[in-house]
């Protein structure tokens, strides 16, 4: 089994989907590519990614829809 996205966006609303799966016993991946403090000329903020293993996809989509839908 593999990673699957769950999520891409602001970086504050990725902290706060991963504390919620967390409390959940959910281990989350977070991949941010954000440049802007090595490069701070440059102002292309990209979106923060979210990943979860496969097998806990169940498990953590009722937290997920939950989120979405406070959003």
């Amino acid at each position: 089994m593999g990673l699957i996205k769950i999520f891409s966006g602001e970086e504050i609303l990725a902290v706060t989907l991963k504390e919620r799966l967390e409390e959940s016993d959910i281990t989350v991946v977070v991949r941010n590519n954000n440049q802007a403090n090595v490069l701070p000329s440059i102002s292309s903020a990209k979106a923060v990614e979210l990943f979860i293993q496969e097998t806990y996809f169940s498990k953590a989509n009722p937290v997920i829809e939950e989120f979405r839908m406070s959003m």
